[in-house]
């Protein structure tokens, strides 16, 4: 097995010089060739994918990653969608980021370049297989694709599809290729390979990116799991406030944009709990509430309420649960998100037009640590394609390198390129 990985990222890392060399033109019409190969193979892929469905229901898989796991042939037109949609943006290689004459007479270029080798861990996510290898290619890298054992069959079938055609179209042999043996210790080899992986990226629970950031022998790029919040100001309007609160939590329960703690000012709690605690109650979600959120939310019909611990406001739940906790004002909401949150996204609700919400918004951008801050919008955003940057690889919440949502941009390096006459230094 050891020796199956070694050869696997040797073949991408000869792959990854040639495509280095390819055109946009190139790059783009093999992305075309991808997109049409997975509408033309969509039904095998969707086949692939009901048999990993299936073992998952048995092996007792919750729903929310069922969500994820699951393809039909709406989520597999989705990925060819994405493919053209990244063939249509600009080429991020060879874009000048900086052009001058030294004192010496040597001209200086600073140019973007690819990374080289991206290896991608993943876990119940198929679509990422193509996300993935798609921005690799369009991006110069050649991909080593490390998806995990819940879409094993899924992942296996839409790399089959993407490397053939993109071969086909006149890429390199080994630009994407998928790691798909069922040994985990796979991955560990994998983590190890210096000199042959240029960059890792998992993309995950908070266990495996914890495992990849402590155990990685190769640079990583950490994209963080999202203990999302939704701050709700004593300005905040009681419409608004509700709709952004259900759409964060609720528009799909197993996303890491996904809202997993609710605060309000306590000063508004009596007026804005009611309207937002009803609409989750009519979608089934569980509220973890301290004492102050408990006793109004036990005036709401339907609504399952109980009391939160201190382990609830550091949860992920990627579930229809929600913590909830009722707070002084900014100050103590502030000092809440940047204790308990991930640095993913954060937002709060409150009036623009009230000098107090002014006050708050502004303190709340520029406060929270975190890749993504909103002031009256919903978490639900944070995402590569509603960024305007395409399909994303992931979204990090380092701050190094790249954070938030990135792409191709983010996949890329820089390169000094000086061309003299003869100047030899003293």
């Amino acid at each position: 097995m050891e020796q199956e990985v070694i050869e696997l990222a040797k073949a991408a890392k000869a792959a990854s010089a040639a495509l280095a060399q390819t055109s946009a033109d190139e790059r783009n019409a093999a992305l075309g060739a991808m997109a049409a190969a997975l509408r033309a193979h969509s039904g095998a892929i969707v086949t692939a994918n009901r048999h990993d469905m299936e073992a998952a229901r048995r092996a007792g898989t919750k729903e929310s990653l069922l969500d994820r796991l699951m393809l039909d042939e709406g989520r597999v037109g989705a990925m060819a969608d994405a493919l053209e949609e990244l063939a249509a943006l600009p080429d991020p290689l060879g874009r000048v980021l900086k052009q001058e004459t030294l004192y010496n007479g040597i001209q200086l270029t600073q140019v973007s370049v690819p990374l080289g080798v991206v290896a991608v861990v993943y876990e119940a996510r198929p679509n990422v297989t193509a996300d993935a290898a798609g921005i690799c290619l369009k991006s110069g890298n050649s991909c080593i694709l490390r998806g995990g054992s819940l879409a094993l069959r899924s992942n296996r079938a839409i790399a089959d599809v993407l490397a053939a055609a993109a071969e086909g179209a006149g890429m390199p042999k080994g630009c994407i290729v998928a790691l798909t043996t069922a040994d985990r210790s796979a991955t560990d080899v994998l983590m190890g390979l210096h000199g042959l992986v240029d960059v890792l990226i998992p993309r995950g629970g908070a266990g495996l990116i914890r495992h990849c950031v402590e155990c990685a022998k190769v640079p990583v790029i950490e994209t963080g799991t999202g203990n999302c919040h939704v701050y709700l100001h004593a300005t905040a309007p009681t419409e608004m406030a509700a709709a952004i609160v259900e759409n964060a939590k609720c528009r799909r329960y197993g996303v890491c944009n996904a809202a997993e703690t609710l605060l309000v000012d306590r000063a508004a709690a009596p007026r804005l709990l009611p309207e937002v605690l009803a609409r989750l109650a009519a979608r089934g979600v569980v509220v973890h509430g301290d004492g102050e959120a408990l006793a109004i939310a036990a005036a709401t019909p339907g609504l399952i309420a109980v009391a939160a611990t201190d382990e609830d406001w550091e949860t992920e739940y990627l579930s229809p649960d929600i913590a909830v906790k009722v707070v002084a004002g900014p100050e103590e909401a502030i000092a809440h998100v940047n204790r308990y949150g991930t640095m993913h996204s954060e937002a709060i609700v409150a009036n623009p037009m009230d000098g107090a919400g002014a006050a708050a918004i502004e303190a709340f951008l520029n406060q929270v640590d975190a890749a993504a801050v909103y002031a009256n919008a919903s978490t639900a955003f944070t995402d590569g394609g509603q960024f305007g940057l395409g399909a994303e690889i992931g979204i990090s919440t380092q701050k190094t390198h790249v954070r938030g949502p990135f792409a191709l941009e983010g996949l890329t390096s820089t390169k000094y390129q000086l061309r003299g006459s003869g100047q030899v230094r003293a």
